[in-house]
């Protein structure tokens, strides 16, 4: 099977599905235009008492993992509301903050929510897990499609969607892990994970689909619930 056209596909699918950042400026608190102070504010309380518990937990949980965070503020306009974690080249774990989630927030609990959750996939190894799940996927399709006599495209063509595939495997249960954590993240912090987890019924419900990437809110905010309730 060729190996270097594999090595391209996992890179694209995983990369894509991190959804990697490429702003490289400073933490951003400030409003923006019309943005509320109380918005700037609030995110810059939550970012000073989260972060250092967020990299204490991480720390007490992994080994060998760069547990110093990097949290951004995507300032670009137009940008949807929303959050997400990636790694920099050295591994460096970033976190990244649309202005618009910033905005949406209705209180410091859902913004410490969502920082919690997203250091949470970070603690819990999910980008590593993702890119293995790809190339598993990426290997049974592309030698399935060498096995039925299938050319170079037709190989090429397989391990995309085994890659594709593979990725979103555990991506609902990925999710589940990250809300538990997350909880925990943010109660450790004094904040309230319960009034955070509301940002879960002011969102699109993706439901239980087929391959989905995101587990049903309901679902979500009962992990939520019973994680809080252990603590």
């Amino acid at each position: 099977m060729p190996w270097k056209p594999l090595l391209a596909v996992i890179a694209a699918v995983t990369l894509a599905g991190c959804d990697v950042t490429t702003t490289s400026g400073p933490l951003v608190v400030e409003p923006i235009g019309d943005v509320p102070r109380a918005s700037a504010t609030n995110f810059s309380q939550v970012i000073r008492v989260m972060e250092p518990v967020a990299e204490r937990e991480c720390r007490a949980r992994t080994s060998g993992v760069n547990c110093d965070f990097d949290i951004r503020v995507d300032d670009r306009p137009g940008q949807p509301s929303n959050a997400f974690q990636t790694l920099d080249r050295s591994g460096r774990p970033i976190i990244v903050f649309t202005q618009g989630l910033i905005n949406d927030a209705r209180n410091v609990d859902e913004l410490a929510f969502v920082l919690g959750h997203e250091a949470a996939h970070h603690i819990a190894g999910h980008i590593p897990r993702q890119q293995q799940n790809a190339v598993a996927g990426a290997v049974i399709a592309g030698s399935l499609a060498v096995l039925l006599g299938g050319g170079a495209d037709a190989v090429q063509s397989a391990q995309q969607t085994g890659a594709r595939v593979g990725a979103r495997t555990y991506s609902k249960d990925f999710e589940l892990e990250a809300d538990a954590l997350g909880t925990v993240i943010t109660a450790r912090s004094g904040f309230d994970p319960l009034r955070g987890a509301k940002f879960f019924t002011r969102i699109p419900d993706p439901g239980d689909r087929f391959l989905g990437t995101h587990p049903p809110n309901a679902q979500r905010i009962e992990i939520v619930r019973r994680t809080a309730a252990g603590l």
